[in-house]
């Protein structure tokens, strides 16, 4: 056919005619025709080609009956040479191979040369010349689109930079805020020690001021002895003077008595002086003292006041109800200790005992197996022969009656033996030729039932795996998007700025792969791998805890994730995990002082002894309660 696959349909072959010019001459060998419906079908033998064509339009039937004009099929080329001497004027013989044979001549096939289509080519690049300009316009106005979008995302970087540096300065102050309560609780707790000082204090004054009135009174007392002792004094020396006038022979003894007396005098003078002496020094002492008794009592009532302004009671009620519960869940511990003990000790018999029947049940259990073995071969047996029985149109009822005049069933096999036998010996005539082809049909009508059942099943099952990828698309998009959202929503909170994203990497989101894009706050990574140690456990922290918050657990185990971070991501860290706690109670390992800082129970493993570990628990709240109700040691002060 060569150059007539590409021959151009003109309405009129005389159009072709304005070719001959050198202006409108064609580039290569080209083929026209003008559409004509062939006035009669296929000539020549069933051989020939025209008779193997089929014409989708009936327009150009006198063209292709021209052009395939004698020619005959030949499936090889050995076929055609040698019959090639029945070829009339005309005629030829072509191979599915491409070779054609005339009678005195063959062509073998080969490729066209390089202006083989030329046309098409041409018609090709109208088309695509045609198609520029709406495709420019296309592109201008998806530049334009791109130019908006441009300038819409710089203004969308530009409110999010102003937003993160809003957010790092609202960071900053909730730091700020955070140390200055920090500094309020040292002081408050100061305040509170010092008031356990002045308390102390106070009671210290008041027990010296107690000793200082009992010094008061035994001075008093002695005070009161030597004037008396005094007074004494006087009325002997009178009494002395009486006598010496009464009594001369007691003259030396007066004598002495008045010497006594004089001597008793002055130094009753003497502890006089003494004595106002010291009341002075007790005195000035005493109103020392008793300012300073009043400057404390006036303390003292402050702090009482303030004291009595907070309602210790609902504290020392619960610290009480704590006790009583703590020596209650003690005791308890303790009983179910005891009782987990007893338990284990019943358990460990009780399992004895189990593993004792198990092994005496187990030969007992092979037989029941072996039994059930051999029932399930007797219900395939059974069903067969019902089966056989259903497909022989047997009376089932009469059957037994049947068996019963058969005699005994061993006679059976035997029986059976000898009508094979019998039939063997009918021959090859088929009698029940009508009874197969009537089970065969009904065993083809059971197929086919059979196999709509299955085609309706398969439907159901392909439409049941469209509905489960479709839902399962579905909820995994959804899934997806809620964690990419808990994601770039939690990795600026943990980096203090930054953005970070998952994306897909098919287009089957059943069948693609997660990549993690993370950009950290004043980095360019183009690849999650060139992060530091840090930085990926952070980001990998956000995609666990963008996980977690998909479906939160009641718990979380945390295993020493803060291991790799510094202080500020640690501090960002433990404020993401005491916001979590509010509906997840988090259990983590930690060497981390910060971290543990932000714990309410501590657990810890020690060794005080070498191969003897110890377990250490402390309440945090108990600890400080304890430590608020310690009283603080007395300080002594000498003046």
């Amino acid at each position: 056919m060569r150059e007539r696959l590409n021959a151009l349909e003109l309405a009129h072959l005389d159009d072709a005619q304005a070719w001959q010019s050198a202006d409108h001459a064609p580039p290569g060998r080209i083929a026209a025709y003008a559409p004509a419906t062939a006035r009669h079908g296929p000539q020549g033998a069933p051989d020939s080609l025209l008779a193997k064509v089929r014409l989708r339009n009936a327009a150009i039937g006198r063209v292709v009956a021209d052009w395939l004009h004698g020619i005959r099929c030949r499936d090889d080329l050995a076929p055609a040479l040698a019959e090639r001497s029945s070829l009339g004027p005309g005629e030829a013989f072509v191979t599915p191979a491409g070779q054609l044979v005339t009678a005195q001549g063959i062509s073998f096939f080969a490729p066209d040369d390089e202006l083989h289509g030329v046309l098409a080519r041409q018609r090709e690049l109208a088309e695509l010349a045609r198609a520029i300009d709406p495709a420019r316009i296309e592109a201008s106005d998806a530049r334009a689109a791109l130019d908006t979008v441009e300038v819409s995302l710089k203004e969308a970087q530009t409110a999010w930079q102003q937003e993160s540096q809003a957010l790092a300065s609202q960071q900053r102050r909730c730091h700020d805020l955070e140390l200055e309560l920090t500094e309020l609780k040292q002081t408050l707790e100061a305040a509170d020690r010092r008031r356990s000082q002045i308390a102390e204090e106070t009671a210290d004054l008041e027990s010296a001021r107690v000793d200082a009135e009992r010094q008061r009174e035994a001075l008093a007392l002695t005070v009161a002895d030597a004037q008396s002792r005094s007074h004494d004094a006087l009325a002997g020396r009178d009494g002395a003077r009486e006598k010496i006038n009464a009594a001369q022979t007691a003259l030396d003894r007066g004598r002495e008595s008045l010497r006594e007396a004089e001597r008793a005098s002055q130094e009753a003078d003497f502890t006089e002086r003494s004595s106002k002496e010291r009341l002075a020094e007790i005195d000035r002492r005493s109103e020392s003292l008793t300012a300073q008794v009043t400057q404390q009592q006036a303390l003292a009532a402050r702090l009482s006041s303030e004291r009595a302004s907070i309602d210790w009671t609902p504290v020392e009620e619960a610290l009480q109800r704590q006790l009583k519960g703590r020596t209650a869940a003690e005791q308890a511990l303790s009983a179910a200790r005891d009782r987990v003990e007893a338990l284990g000790a019943e358990l460990r018999t009780v399992e004895e005992a189990r593993l004792t029947i198990e092994q005496q049940l187990e030969p007992a259990r092979a037989r029941i197996q072996d039994a059930k073995l051999k029932e399930q071969a007797a219900q395939l047996a059974e069903q067969q022969f019902s089966d056989q029985l259903a497909e022989a149109h047997a009376d089932v009822d009469a059957l037994p009656e049947a068996l019963k005049a058969w005699g005994s069933a061993r006679t059976l096999p035997a029986e059976i033996e000898r009508l094979q036998a019998s039939i063997a010996e009918l021959g090859p005539v088929n009698l029940a030729a009508l009874d197969e082809l009537t089970q065969a049909t009904e065993r083809k009508d059971y197929l086919d039932r059979q196999a709509a059942d299955l085609t309706e099943a398969m439907s159901t099952l392909e439409s049941a795996i469209r509905q489960i990828d479709r839902e399962s698309r579905e909820l995994l998009q959804q899934t997806f998007d809620q964690v990419n959202t808990n994601f770039a929503r939690l990795f600026p909170v943990l980096f203090g700025g930054g953005n970070a994203r998952l994306v897909l990497t098919g287009e089957e989101i059943l069948d693609s792969g997660v990549q993690v894009f993370a950009q950290p706050p004043g980095k360019r990574n183009a690849s999650i791998h060139l992060l530091s140690g840090g930085e990926k456990a952070l980001t990998a922290i956000s995609l666990v805890f963008a996980l977690f918050q998909l479906n939160p657990a009641p718990f979380c185990l945390l295993d020493e994730v803060d291991a790799p971070l510094d202080d500020p991501n640690t501090d960002r860290f433990c404020r993401l995990v005491r916001d979590m706690t509010g509906e997840t109670q988090f259990v983590f390992i930690s060497h981390n002082k910060i971290t543990m800082e932000m714990a309410t129970q501590l657990v810890g493993i020690t060794m005080p002894e070498p191969g003897v570990s110890r377990v250490v628990a402390v309440d945090i709240a108990e600890a400080l309660e304890l430590a608020e109700s310690k009283p603080a040691p007395a300080v002594a002060s000498a003046t």
